[in-house]
Order: structure tokens, then sequence, then C-alpha cells
């Protein structure tokens, strides 16, 4: 019997308290065929991104397992007002396209940001975004989005000071700012991965000399001056 990628769950809706169905992709299924350089990921057969927001079926309340886990009283309200007052009932339990994936991040984002979550999950779900559009070839949506988590990023590492993830989140500011061709900025962040004593994380310190380079090489096809040491 051939074992099928998607199996589903049930959920728990924060917002109105329903109880309903939404697909997962199996651990076994989970193997990326090759990943970017921002960490998108690409697969063979179901794609796990597709999948991370659930969206309730009644209220269209969307989040992921890392939103909220419970809503007050106010952030309750704003959604009804906001979004939950316009939601046609959708149902999204079941296998999805790319573009029910956008649609579902879309709603998810906007939650978020009604209900006032965290930069860091907002940051995700923006970046998570452009690189659906990245799949869809949509170079100006992606780099758009690119933008936007680019800015989200930078008020986590602002807002919420070093941490033990710190090296990745560095490493991907800079990393954006490459991919937006912000070069001069790219290089300060993959710079403080490198110098930074305190930063004990290989992958990225490497990672980080990798894309300096890139950078350099870049920089010098358009007859620039890199500038790095």
């Amino acid at each position: 019997m051939k074992l099928e990628p998607l199996y589903s769950i049930n959920v728990t809706c924060v917002q109105c308290g329903t109880e309903y169905a939404t697909s997962r992709v199996r651990p076994s299924f989970k193997k990326p065929i090759r990943t970017d350089t921002d960490f998108c990921a690409y697969y063979k057969a179901e794609n796990p991104d597709f999948y991370v927001v659930r969206v309730c079926p009644k209220c269209g309340f969307a989040s992921t397992e890392h939103s909220v886990n419970k809503l007050t009283d106010k952030q309750r309200e704003d959604f009804r007002s906001q979004i939950g007052s316009r939601w046609v009932g959708r149902d999204f339990s079941g296998k999805r396209s790319l573009e029910d994936a956008i649609e579902v991040y879309k709603l998810a984002l906007l939650c978020a940001q009604v209900i006032g979550e965290r930069d860091r999950l907002i940051a995700s779900l923006l970046h998570h975004i452009a690189w659906l559009y990245r799949y869809q070839n949509n170079t100006a949506q992606e780099q758009r989005f690119l933008a936007y988590s680019l800015d989200s990023y930078i008020r986590v590492f602002e807002y919420e000071g070093v941490g033990a993830n710190d090296a990745r989140l560095l490493y991907l500011i800079g990393e954006i700012n490459r991919r937006l061709g912000r070069f001069n900025e790219a290089v300060q962040w993959f710079s403080r991965v490198v110098r930074d004593e305190k930063i004990m994380d290989a992958a990225m310190i490497r990672a980080s000399r990798e894309q300096w380079q890139l950078i350099r090489q870049q920089m010098e096809e358009q007859g620039k001056e890199a500038g790095l040491s």
C-alpha cells in the first residue's frame, strides 16, 4: 500500500473554539531536493510549507503552530471587526495548490497584523510569501515581500536583542539585503556574523563568508569596487 504524503490532524480555533481538520506533510516526505541560500526549500512531492497555515472554516482565523494560543477580548474583537465579519466559509483542509498557499499565508499575515503578533512571526510569514512567489517565478512580488520581511527581521533584531539563534537572523538579514541588491548593507550584516567572537555557529559563519565572497564577485561584475578585506 502506497503511503500518501498528506495526513490530517484536528486543531481547535483559538478565536471561535471550533475544532477542524487541517493537512500536514508526513516527515518522511519532508526531504528537500535543494535549498536556496535564504532557506527556501524545493520538494519532489508535496511542499510542507503549503500546509504550515491552518484556517478555521467557520470564522476564518488563520494561524500557525507558532502563533499565540490564546486571544484577549480585544484581539477577538479586532479580528471580528476587521476580518471575521467579511469571512465567507472556505475549507482548506485538503490538498493545496500554490495559489491556495499564497491565499492562506496572506490571510495568516492579516490575522497576525490585526491581533498584534510578534515581529518574528510576521517576518516569517512575509518571507514565506516571498518564497511562494519565487516558486511562481513572480520576481516583482517576490522582491516586494522580501523587502517587507527584511524590515520585520531588522525589527526583531532591534527589539528582541541577541539570542541563541542570532547568527541565523544576522545571516538572513544579510542574505535578503543581497537578494535585493543592497550589497553594502549585506556586507555589514555578514561581517557581524564573521567577526563577532560570541557567535559560535560554524554553519552560519561559513555561509556568511561564502555570500560575502559572492557579493565581491557580483560587484566586480557590475564594475564596482567591493571595498572588502
